[in-house]
């Protein structure tokens, strides 16, 4: 028990609010956790074929209605509908209420901050001295 108590501690302890608008805060965690956490979130999403050819269809197309990937998809539209889902929860693509359909398009912002996080694994090559 005092194990748990120690890490609730621990992980608070580390924990900076930063003010937003509107008067809300952001939790933060000193050693990028939450970076870490929606990165990983994101691989987790297009860990499967489907979502992946999803993606790359919508950023091909810059703007889909579901029931256009479900032509070029060979899925249900139920099974569409989840994996978008997914994307979408993952904060991939954005999607927008019109009329009868959600139009869905890939979010280019957070594929840039997730090949942002990719690079940053590789170490950076030497420079040659002139």
């Amino acid at each position: 028990m005092l194990d748990i108590i120690d890490r609730f501690i621990y992980r608070n302890s580390t924990i900076k609010h930063i003010p937003v608008q509107g008067g809300f805060s952001v939790s933060m965690h000193d050693n990028s956790l939450l970076h870490d956490e929606t990165t990983a979130r994101m691989c987790k999403a297009l860990g499967h074929p489907a979502r992946f050819s999803i993606l790359r269809q919508l950023l091909r197309e810059d703007r889909c209605i579901c029931g256009r990937i479900v032509e070029v998809m060979p899925l249900a539209q139920s099974t569409v509908s989840q994996h978008l889902k997914v994307l979408k929860e993952a904060g991939l693509i954005r999607g927008e209420v019109e009329g009868p359909r959600t139009c869905y398009c890939a979010d280019r912002e957070q594929l840039a901050a997730l090949a942002t996080a990719f690079s940053s694994l590789l170490p950076k090559p030497p420079t040659e001295a002139i």
